[in-house]
């Protein structure tokens, strides 16, 4: 039996290299063929005992030993071929237990058979469908999780699979030109800032100490930080870099580890809150003028000012610190709005405008909430995270940028987080539903893309 056309399938459907020229005239090679291709389907038949799988091809065939403990494949390989004669080969039985072994190149249609298994179409399909297939499944509990866990077992499940590359290609474009768009609207916020002298023009920040998160647990990347800031009883650690470096998920255990092997009381600072709450004051200013008037009729220099008296931050409860927003009418704690009216349509609309003038105040703000917090709290740690441009203003000499020296995993971390997003809703509970609830999020997902 020919074992040419053997390796043309074998590099189709396992991506080995394949020389049809040197299969065809190197005995040696046309051997390693045979025991790879007997190999790979021994791998199958024992990850996978209950599958059916029925392929096409010529007689003879070699039927798997499934009656065996081993599932071993019996063959006598001779050179360049398979010994058909032998009594070692056993015959055909059960369609769904065949795998092809193809006829002698003397068989005249050995050539139509070779090309049409080796041109670039079959290959192309071939590669891009098994590239789907992954030794280590995403199981529902690693999928309940919805963390840094199951994001990286969902780059490593899909790594080779075009269309999740496709995808993250894809998110990690629209994430850097997101990024870049932000930042260009707060360098605005910040020059008008500096023209109205809220904040100083000739200042100049600290430098950030950069890490890179590649490779890196989350654990990881907050155990480099707890070290560059041993020694400290307390202060500010500042925390920045591009959408989908971790920035978030490494505040969360770095407040986890410095609570629970520090004793320390841990904060974690937004300005977000901060934004949305002038963006109240001035949407309510708006609708109290007669007759109302639109949002950027609200943002002179008087008004702003204005509003951002309206803002304090203390321990009102004599507990926890909050900010309160006292003014126009309104008496609220942001922790306790910070989910309804402070997410509400009459915010959410707005915010875009009034943040980009409000820059400087909002960060002045901040700063003194946070002098505020470590002045009175000699074990007290204020976790920042935010924009270089934003928290640059806040005193403190633990600053860190978390980078990607490999920029593609961006793309590749925001497909995984909607991946399993949508796979978990999908799979509703079920273990048996999470691979093809993965592949069908994905096949809706890739649509999207131009």
């Amino acid at each position: 039996i020919s074992l040419q056309r053997q390796g043309a399938v074998i590099s189709a459907f396992f991506k080995l290299p394949h020389s049809p020229q040197n299969c065809y005239r190197k005995k040696s090679n046309a051997a390693i063929t045979g025991i790879l291709f007997v190999t790979a389907w021994q791998c199958f038949r024992l990850n996978h005992p209950s599958t059916g799988v029925s392929l096409v091809g010529s007689p003879p065939f070699v039927r798997s030993q499934t009656e065996s403990n081993h599932r071993r494949v019996q063959i006598a390989a001779t050179g360049s071929s398979l010994d058909t004669n032998s009594s070692d080969v056993p015959q055909p039985y059960g369609q769904s237990d065949y795998f092809p072994v193809f006829s002698p190149a003397k068989d005249q249609s050995f050539h139509k058979q070779y090309n049409s298994l080796t041109t670039p179409s079959f290959l192309a399909t071939r590669k891009n469908h098994y590239s789907t297939m992954s030794t280590t499944p995403i199981s529902l509990d690693v999928l309940t999780k919805q963390n840094a866990e199951t994001s990286n077992a969902i780059i490593d499940h899909l790594n080779d699979n075009q269309d999740f590359l496709k995808l993250a290609k894809y998110e990690g474009d629209l994430t850097v030109k997101r990024d870049k768009e932000d930042d260009d609207k707060l360098q605005v916020g910040i020059d008008y800032a500096k023209e109205k002298g809220v904040i100083d023009p000739n200042f100049v920040p600290a430098p950030y100490v950069d890490i890179d998160v590649l490779g890196k647990t989350p654990d990881e990347v907050a155990q480099v930080i707890i070290e560059k800031a041993k020694g400290t009883e307390s202060g500010v650690i500042v925390l920045v870099g591009l959408s989908g470096t971790g920035k978030g998920t490494t505040v969360a255990k770095l407040r986890q580890r410095l609570e629970t092997e520090q004793a320390k009381k841990v904060v974690t600072w937004s300005n977000g809150n901060v934004f949305r709450s002038v963006t109240l004051l001035a949407a309510t200013w708006c609708e109290q003028q007669e007759p109302p008037v639109e949002i950027e009729k609200a943002l002179t220099k008087e008004n702003l000012a204005s509003f951002i008296s309206m803002l304090s931050f203390d321990k009102f409860d004599g507990t926890n610190y909050d900010t309160r927003i006292h003014g126009l009418g309104l008496d609220l704690y942001v922790s306790q709005v910070q989910n309804t009216v402070l997410k509400g349509p009459k915010v959410s609309k707005n915010i875009p405008t009034v943040a980009q003038v409000t820059q400087g105040e909002v960060i002045l703000f901040a700063a003194k909430a946070i002098e505020i917090m470590t002045s009175a709290e000699p074990n007290l740690f204020v976790l920042l995270e935010g924009r270089a441009q934003t928290v640059n203003y806040v005193p403190t000499p633990h600053r860190f940028c978390l980078i990607l020296s490999d920029d593609s995993l961006i793309g590749k971390r925001r497909a995984a987080q909607r991946l399993m997003a949508q796979a978990l809703k999908d799979a509703a509970g079920d273990e048996s539903k999470v691979e093809s609830a993965m592949t069908s999020a994905l096949a809706s997902m890739v649509q999207e893309v131009p």
